[in-house]
């Protein structure tokens, strides 16, 4: 007895083990994306070569300044918006340029450069990161465990992050200090097109090429809307009724002039195809509009871009969703393919799964057009099944992609696994659906992104695969369930005792799994037997059956009818429709 005992309370030899289960996380209460802050379309202007050649006088003219002007920010270095001299500096431009000329250079400027603090600040977090992670592990020895942190296998690859650390540390103290005295590192043109002047043949380009791309890159020819002067621009204006375009020349190119004031006409005209109604609202109401020249070298074009700002939209919650009694489309992104599923206000799984495919391969412009197909089938999806908005995670994997093989595995299967991470466009999926989907009327919910996958295979994929047979259910269709139950607030997991393929339990508690059905107050009519006579050839007793002389007033169900006959369910996520 006493042997048993002790035994029994954990001090003997043969003592069970105890598992210590592992704590979730907690998880971020799902957010409604915010509204575009602007928009920008884009018009073809075909010009001859002469105009293309006062264009590219006056962009390279306006760009030199306007890379002395920067210079001259960076000196400066992290100052107050009072103390950043632009007054001085813009009377320097003024005489070189304009007026107008020198207000938008001085504002790229110091756009530019609070840019590059900002990148600047995100290196120094990503290097930090980096130098914990490896800290973590060198701080256990070779080939053991401490906790949850692992020791490198060997001395060799010890060693080797030593030196990664090393230099880690070095690139992190530059970063520091160039933060800490304002001087951000900025490429007029771009860091990338820069560093592939240096190795010509693994860019595919020759030196006439790469000159071309990167003069093209360092013009300046953008002017600042202004609102009450002349068609929301005076600098670059654009007759709204024929489409003229004129431009203000710089003070030295005064002599190319060829209309009054020294302005330059082009002779070709725009259209702006794309959401011309919001473009010429702004510019009949003298409403302030952006244009920028854009010289594209490879096709040999020009173009011109409008911009303007849009007025702030208050979008509806995620509980004023769910209170409508809306439905939602809920999406989980991959690297190949959008995995989608259609959900109820209840939470419940409707029709059959949904896959679009997502090519991502090939030059840039044809995988954002790519990822703009997958995202307009998505709209043409959400708005075919009269769905409110659009789930999806809120994902960004720089933690990830900062520490890289420390926490992302490493070997074969590591490697591609981090190179399917670095292939999802999280950033570029997220802002273009949330212009498109604003523009079709529909909101998109973030949700934190924790065990949706893991939580989809485990509660949902079977459910599903057995409603679905014709069709082949994954992981990632679950977890698109999980994402659009987490944006109506429901919990991931469905409602315990709806597991059974069953008809009649599906029938009669399809519609219930995600909300508690409030039960019935006062005197109630006596379930039916299976002798007692029913409707519809039935012989048990059903729901409806009962009638509820006091209904709940706080029906927690929003919206649930009282049943007064045979249910019928219109969607069910357990078991098959017969």
């Amino acid at each position: 007895m006493v042997a048993a005992e002790f035994m029994r309370s954990g001090r003997g030899p043969v003592a069970r083990k105890r598992v210590r289960r592992r704590e979730l996380r907690a998880i971020a209460a799902p957010f409604t994306v915010a509204a575009p802050a602007g928009a920008r379309i884009r018009d073809r202007l075909r010009v001859t070569a002469g105009e293309a050649a006062v264009l590219r006088l006056v962009g390279e003219h306006l760009g030199r300044h306007q890379r002395v002007d920067l210079v001259t920010r960076v000196g400066i270095g992290r100052v107050k918006a009072k103390d950043n001299r632009r007054t001085e500096r813009k009377r320097h431009l003024t005489a070189v340029s304009s007026s107008r000329w020198a207000g938008a250079m001085t504002r790229a400027s110091e756009d530019q450069y609070q840019l590059s603090l900002r990148c600047l600040s995100d290196e120094r977090a990503s290097l930090r990161r980096a130098v914990r992670a490896i800290e973590k592990r060198l701080a256990v020895p070779c080939g053991q465990r401490k906790s949850k942190v692992r020791g490198y296998p060997d001395q060799t690859e010890r060693w080797a992050k030593q030196r990664r650390l090393a230099v880690l540390k070095t690139r992190l103290a530059d970063v520091e200090d160039r933060l800490e005295g304002g001087r951000p590192s900025i490429v007029m043109g771009g860091r990338r097109l820069a560093k592939a002047r240096h190795s010509l043949a693994d860019a595919g380009l020759t030196e006439a090429e790469w000159r071309q791309r990167w003069d093209a890159a360092r013009l300046f020819l953008t002017a600042d809307g202004e609102s009450g002067a002349p068609h929301g621009n005076y600098t670059i204006a654009v007759e709204p009724e024929t489409g003229e375009v004129s431009l203000v020349l710089p003070e030295p190119l005064r002599h190319l002039a060829n209309a009054p004031r020294g302005r330059y006409r082009l002779t070709c005209a725009v259209a702006f195809s794309h959401r011309r109604e919001e473009w010429l609202d702004r510019v009949t109401a003298n409403r302030a509009v952006r244009y920028d020249f854009v010289h594209d070298p490879v096709r040999g074009r020009w173009y011109l871009d409008a911009s303007w700002a849009a007025a702030p939209v208050v979008l509806p919650t995620p509980e004023e969703i769910r209170s409508f009694g809306e439905r939602l489309l809920g999406v989980d992104l991959n690297a190949d393919h959008l995995a989608a599923y259609v959900l109820d206000p209840h939470g419940n799984p409707i029709g059959e799964p949904i896959t679009v495919p997502l090519d991502l391969t090939g030059p840039a412009s044809q995988r954002d057009g790519r990822l703009r197909a997958a995202i307009s089938e998505l709209i043409r999806i959400a708005r075919a099944h009269h769905c409110a908005g659009i789930a999806i995670e809120n994902l960004g994997f720089d933690d990830a992609r900062a520490t890289g093989r420390e926490t992302m595995g490493r070997g074969g299967r590591g490697k591609r696994f981090r190179r399917t991470v670095a292939g999802i466009p999280t950033a570029k999926f997220r802002e273009r659906l949330r212009s498109m989907a604003f523009h079709a009327g529909l909101v998109v919910i973030a949700v934190d992104p924790a065990y949706t996958s893991v939580w989809g295979e485990r509660y949902w994929k079977t459910p599903l695969q057995q409603q679905n047979q014709q069709i082949t259910v994954t992981r990632h269709h679950g977890a698109s369930v999980a994402i659009g139950r987490r944006a109506l607030g429901h919990r991931a997991r469905r409602r315990p005792g709806v597991t059974a393929h069953d008809r009649r339990i599906v029938t009669r508690r399809a519609t219930g799994q995600a909300v508690l059905i409030p039960r019935a107050r006062g005197a109630a009519s006596p379930p039916r037997t299976a002798s007692a006579p029913t409707t519809g050839g039935q012989t048990r007793p059903c729901q409806g059956d009962q009638l509820a002389l006091f209904p709940d007033i706080e029906d927690r169900s929003r919206g649930h009818r009282i049943l007064t006959g045979p249910v019928s369910a219109s969607s069910a996520s357990t078991g098959r429709q017969r």
